[in-house]
């Protein structure tokens, strides 16, 4: 995918209204645009909406894609953000929104009801419950294989000709406790793993940096009562889960260490390795 002024080739550009100054993007915002699923009700709220919100482009339930804002200039996706010790994340950002209808709560007979009153079927739709420390409780829907390739295949052809690019984040870790999209069905970090391929650099640098667990055999149990613990690629609150562990799971330390005054652990849980938050982990006596 080649860009060209800007305006990815082969995309529909259907101006919004509210487009603001120049920026140099440095990131990418990933959103769920909480609306109806048909296809332009998302990417035609969005064109004329009020109050400053614009986004630069919209990723439908099909796959397609269509752009509003030029990558170089501001939109309105993100509201209040900070990024890195950066506020105001619109200001070096580019946001896309994929059409999704965010958190569901349960309707009962099977279904699951949208914030906009729409009821879904729960098998139909791959609904699914999660809970997370980020996004809270909820019904969920799974994103289409179609999105997620279209995305991906975006995200490479954004990063291939803006070389400002550095990170791909989402909203609910630009604005912790106020947004919980993306929703925990999208493959964030495996998305972000094989666009910006820097994965194994981070979690080498990472092993690098620890040391070893004080005793052998040494075993933790997690402690996050009613929720689950992610469990991460390195020692980051970025999106970098790999899975989760429930509340009470007992897990071997491999590695322990402190990354930005936290302390962290590498567990093995499932057939893989991955960082907890140590706070969450209470130490296991060995009996003689």
């Amino acid at each position: 995918m080649k860009f060209k002024n800007h305006i990815a080739q082969g995309i529909p550009f259907d101006r919004a209204q509210n487009i603001g100054g120049v920026i140099t993007p440095t990131i990418v915002v990933l959103h769920d645009a909480a609306g109806r699923l048909e296809h332009g009700n998302s990417a035609n709220y969005l064109r004329t909406a009020p109050r400053g919100v614009s986004v630069h482009f919209i990723l439908e339930r099909d796959g397609s894609i269509s752009q509003q804002v030029p990558t170089n200039r501001r939109a309105g996706h993100a509201g209040t953000s900070h990024y890195h010790g950066r506020d105001g994340v619109n200001d070096f950002s580019i946001g896309i929104e994929i059409v999704n209808p965010g958190r569901m709560t349960d309707a009962g007979n099977g279904k699951a009801r949208a914030w906009y009153k729409q009821e879904f079927d729960i098998s139909e739709f791959g609904i699914q419950a999660v809970t997370t420390p980020e996004h809270g409780s909820g019904l969920w829907m799974d994103y289409t294989e179609a999105q997620i390739e279209a995305g991906e295949a975006l995200l490479n052809g954004l990063f291939g000709y803006i070389p400002t690019l550095t990170d791909i984040t989402s909203h609910w870790y630009i604005s912790p406790g106020r947004k919980v999209d993306t929703n925990p069905l999208f493959p964030l970090a495996q998305m972000r793993a094989r666009v910006l391929g820097r994965d194994d650099v981070q979690s080498a640098e990472a092993d690098e940096a620890s040391a070893p667990a004080h005793q052998e055999d040494e075993m933790v149990a997690i402690n996050v009562p009613g929720s689950t613990l992610n469990m991460r690629r390195w020692p980051s609150f970025n999106p970098n889960v790999i899975s989760t562990i429930a509340d009470d799971v007992v897990v071997p330390v491999i590695r322990e260490g402190t990354f930005d005054g936290r302390a962290w652990l590498k567990v093995r849980h499932g057939g893989l390795e991955g960082w907890i938050v140590r706070s969450h982990a209470d130490p296991i006596t060995q009996s003689n």
